[in-house]
This record gives C-alpha cells, structure tokens and sequence, in this order.
C-alpha cells in the first residue's frame, strides 16, 4: 500500500494561486477584463436605443412632420439620410458614436456633445448631492437596524427603507416642496439659484456647470448658502431613493458579520460594543455597498430625470424630458447613449475600486 503525505496534498494545488495573488496578476487581469466589458455594454445600450427609438417612426417625421409640406419632409428625410435601409442608418450612427459624435438635435439643431458639456455638470452635482445623501442617512441608520435586530426601532427603519425605495421619484419631490417650502417657508420651490445669484454666477469666466464649484470661486458666502439651499430639496428627493437600499444592504451584512466566529472572539477579549459594530463589523459590511454603487449611481441617473422636471433644475434629465416632449428622437437617442457610456464607465470604476479594497473580489 502506497501511503500518500497529507501535507503534499493540502498545499501543492494552493502554490500556483499564492503565486498568482503575490505577483498582484489576479488585479491586473481583472481590470483589464472589466475595462474590455465597457464595450460590449454600451454597444448593446446603443443598439437598443437606436432600434427603440425607430419603432415610432424616423425622428424628422416625429419631431417637425405636422409643420412641413410633403416636398419639403422628404428633402429633410434625404438630408439627413433617414429614407435608407434602416441597417444603414444603424452602421453609420455606430461610426458617429466611435467619433464621439452623438447627433444632432431636430428641434433646435444643435449638436448632442454641446447639450451634454453645457447640462451634464448640472446632473453629475445632483447626483452627488443625492449620492452623499444616500450614504450619510443608508450606512448609519443600517447599521443601527442591525444592532437594534427585531427590535421596535429596526421594524421602523425597514419599513422607512421601503416606504423609501417604493415611492415615486416625482410624488416625494411634491411632497417635500409642499412641507418645506409652501407650508414651511425654510427652502426655495425649485431652480439650482435665486436669480441674483443667477447673475452673478452668469458673469464667471470660465464656468464649471457645477454651481456649489462656481459659488465657491466667487468667494461669496452668501452665494454659496444660496446654492446650496435650492440643493437641498432635490437632492433629497434623489437620494432617499438610494439611501433605503444601502439601509438595507449594510443591515443584512451586518448582521452576518456580527455573528461571525472574529466578532465573537473580539467580544470574548472585552472589545466595547460600540467598537465592534464600527470597526469588526462594518468593514466587511461595506464591502457590498461598493459593489453595487455603480448600479446606484445609474439608478440616480435615471431617476434625475424626474427630479430636475419637479425642480426645475436644468441639466441633462430637464433637457431629456423636454426633447421627449417635442418628441425629438435624435436627441433622446443621442443623450441616451451618452449616459450609457457614463454608467458604464462609472461601473468600471466602482468594480476597480471594490477589487483594490476585498480582494476577494477579483478572485
């Protein structure tokens, strides 16, 4: 009988993966492979909007067909090239996107890339705002559901956290401008800025599109307070979205981590409570919130739509919204695809950045 050394078998399969964690490749590989997912991702976003956007019709026929004669709509179909086979129109607007050309706009002729540069520092402020929002009331009061578990104040914030998350972007954005500012008189009704800070944020050379960067370079105090109170609402609005889902997150992980074997023998060295639900607990409960965060951020993207029309805070979702009005399809189609390329960009972000901080990650 040949005897087999148990040790030889417990660690010879286990040499070539310490060698691989060790040379760091398992992080290389996996930033590449997330970085090469970027295009396969927005080529099928982009092909489905494309394709979506053809079930009504060509966009010039939407958009301005009841103000033409006939002579003249089938001049504007030629120009733009939209009386060609559909597959087409597919393969050239595909070659546009590698440009970085995402069309130009029926109603007012203006170029996707403009719309996008002059609004978008708009949304990417709002979605930051709710972004924090959802962090600073998510993390603590999910933490806190966890230790208080089955407790009246953990029934009470899962409850909140799908009151939350359940509630229509447009109706809590309505409610709130109707408690603090009809009722309450504490915060403006909408706009990113009173209209004399308008003008003075209007007379900055160079300007950011982001209000609370442009306030600061004034140097204005009151400016500042301005901005930031019509930010307020709307930020709010978005982020208590987002803030019942990372409630919920961080309480289930929480309560997996409080009951692990680690917390239980920092528990049985005397570690103090509250140091093991900051430190033992929440760090491993953190790890999932990273992760899904770029799934968030494209949750808030769409969901600014919404909320820059109830506030009337003009960035890429008032302007998207008022395109879909005049039912000009080019620019939906062209800002859709931009903020498809942002999501997905973002996503490879968040996915590099949760890799780098649980390499559990990656492997």
């Amino acid at each position: 009988m040949t005897l087999t050394n148990p040790e030889a078998i417990d660690t010879e399969p286990t040499k070539p993966q310490a060698q691989r964690r060790a040379s760091g490749g398992g992080l290389g590989r996996y930033v590449l492979v997330r970085f090469l997912l970027i295009f396969p991702t927005v080529f099928i976003l982009v092909t489905l909007v494309f394709f979506l956007m053809r079930v009504v019709g060509n966009p010039i026929t939407a958009s301005v067909g009841g103000r033409l004669t006939p002579t003249q709509l089938q001049e504007r179909l030629h120009a733009a090239g939209y009386d060609r086979p559909v597959i087409v129109q597919y393969l050239e607007y595909l070659g546009q996107i590698v440009r970085g050309d995402f069309g130009t706009t029926v109603t007012d002729n203006r170029p996707i890339t403009e719309i996008i540069l002059q609004y978008g520092g708009a949304t990417a402020e709002l979605v930051f705002y709710a972004l924090i929002v959802a962090l600073v009331l998510g993390i603590p009061l999910g933490m806190l559901a966890a230790y208080l578990r089955d407790k009246w104040p953990d029934v009470l914030l899962r409850a909140l956290a799908i009151l939350t998350y359940a509630t229509p972007v447009f109706f809590g954005g309505l409610l709130l401008k109707l408690v603090f500012s009809v009722w309450l008189g504490w915060l403006p009704l909408g706009d990113r800025a009173s209209t004399r800070a308008q003008l003075v944020l209007d007379r900055i050379d160079n300007p950011t599109g982001v209000y609370i960067i442009d306030a600061i370079r004034t140097g204005n105090g009151q400016i500042i307070t301005d901005v930031l109170e019509h930010a307020v609402l709307p930020a709010l609005t978005l982020g208590l979205l987002t803030a019942g889902i990372f409630l919920r997150l961080v309480r289930a992980n929480m309560i997996g981590s409080l009951g692990s074997e680690y917390v239980d023998a920092a528990r049985s060295r005397g570690v103090r409570e509250a140091r093991l639900v900051r430190t033992h607990a929440f760090r491993p409960a953190l790890v999932p919130i990273i992760t899904v965060m770029g799934l968030q951020i494209a949750m808030l993207l769409g969901g600014s739509v919404l909320t820059e029309t109830t506030f009337g805070w003009r960035g890429l979702g008032f302007e998207l919204n008022q395109y879909l009005s005049a039912r000009d399809f080019v620019a939906v189609q062209g800002i859709v695809a931009m903020l498809a390329v942002i999501v997905a960009v973002t996503n490879f972000v968040v996915d590099v950045v949760a890799a780098l901080i649980d390499p559990r990650v990656r492997f």
